[in-house]
C-alpha cells in the first residue's frame, strides 16, 4: 500500500511537471498524463534508460524509475526509445489536440503518446497510429486495446495514403515531409515533426493549413531517428544554414506554388520562405 501510495504521488507530481512544460493552459493535460501510466508502454522492467547516448538500467521494477524526462529504451538494439515527457508535452501543447479531431501519430512506437492523445480528442475524435517496426506495432496494439477510439497500422505511413486529418504528430526525423502528408489535412490543421535537412539543421516545425500554404511555426531543436521514407538527404535541393532555417514563416507544396526568390528551403514536395534575416 505505502508503495502505491508513493508511485501514485510520484505520478501526479510528473503530471503538474507535465502541464507546465506544455506551455499551454489547457487544463486536460496534467490529468491525462496522470491516468495514463508510462510504464504499461514501457515492458516488464527493469529497464533501461538513457544518459550521455548511454542505456543505464534502473535498479529494479519499481515503476518510479520512469518518471523522469529521460528517454527509456523500446528496442535497445535499433536504439528506439520511449521519447522525452519534456519535449511531447510541449509539442502536445503547441499542436493542440482538442475534442473531436482526428490525429494520425507517425512512428507510434508502443503507443504511450498515441494514448495520451486519443484521450485529448474525446469524444468523438480519434487517432490513427502507424509504426513500421513490426514487434512495435504489435506491442503497441495490445497496449492501446483499452482506450477508445484509436487504431494501430503496422507499414510505413509515407508510402501509404493517410486519412483526411486535422493533426499529424511526427516522431521520426524528416528531411522531406511528403506532399501526401500536407494533403491529407483539413483547413486549419497542423503537422508537428522534427526537421533534420542537414547535419547542421534539426528543429521542430510546427505547419498550420490556411487559404495560402503553410504557416509555419519553428519550436526549437529536436532529434530523432531517421523516418524511413522520409529522410533521404537528396529529398531537398536546396538546404537552408541555420539562421535561414529559423527564419522560416511560410511553406507552400510545390505542386500549388513553384518556388520563387524567397526560398531557403526546397524539398521534394515542399519549399519554405524566409522572413529577411541578418547575416552573423
Amino acid at each position: 500500500m505505502r508503495d502505491q501510495t508513493v508511485l501514485d504521488e510520484v505520478r501526479s507530481f510528473h503530471a503538474k511537471l507535465m502541464a507546465v512544460a506544455s506551455g499551454s493552459d489547457d487544463q486536460r493535460l496534467e490529468r491525462v498524463f496522470e491516468l495514463v501510466p508510462r510504464e504499461a508502454f514501457l515492458g516488464h522492467g527493469p529497464w533501461k534508460v538513457v544518459v550521455n547516448r548511454r542505456y543505464v538500467e534502473t535498479p529494479s521494477a519499481n515503476p518510479i524509475h520512469v518518471y523522469h524526462n529521460g528517454l527509456v529504451a523500446l528496442d535497445e538494439a535499433k536504439r528506439i526509445n520511449n521519447g522525452e515527457p519534456y519535449l511531447h508535452a510541449a509539442w502536445i501543447g503547441a499542436a493542440a489536440p482538442a475534442s473531436g479531431e482526428v490525429v494520425v501519430h507517425v512512428g507510434a512506437g508502443t503507443g504511450y503518446y498515441s494514448a495520451i492523445l486519443s484521450m485529448l480528442v474525446l469524444p468523438k475524435g480519434r487517432v490513427q497510429a502507424y509504426e513500421i517496426e513490426e514487434s512495435l506495432a504489435h506491442r503497441a496494439a495490445s497496449n492501446l486495446d483499452p482506450f477508445e477510439a484509436v487504431g494501430v497500422v503496422h507499414g510505413d505511413a509515407t508510402a501509404m495514403e493517410l486519412p483526411d486529418c486535422d493533426l499529424i504528430y511526427v516522431n521520426a526525423g524528416v528531411v522531406s515531409p511528403p506532399g501526401s502528408w500536407l494533403r491529407a489535412l483539413r483547413p486549419s490543421g497542423r503537422i508537428i515533426f522534427p526537421w533534420s535537412p542537414s547535419n547542421s539543421v534539426s528543429l521542430t516545425l510546427l505547419m498550420t493549413r490556411s487559404e495560402n500554404g503553410f504557416a509555419v511555426r519553428i519550436l526549437g531543436p529536436s532529434w530523432f531517428i531517421p523516418c524511413v521514407g522520409a529522410s533521404d538527404s537528396a529529398g531537398c535541393t536546396k538546404v537552408p544554414n541555420p539562421l535561414q532555417a529559423r527564419s522560416i514563416t511560410k511553406a507552400w507544396l510545390t505542386a500549388d506554388r513553384p518556388p520563387d526568390e524567397t526560398a531557403v528551403a526546397v524539398c521534394r514536395d515542399v519549399w519554405f520562405s524566409g522572413s529577411p534575416y541578418k547575416s552573423l
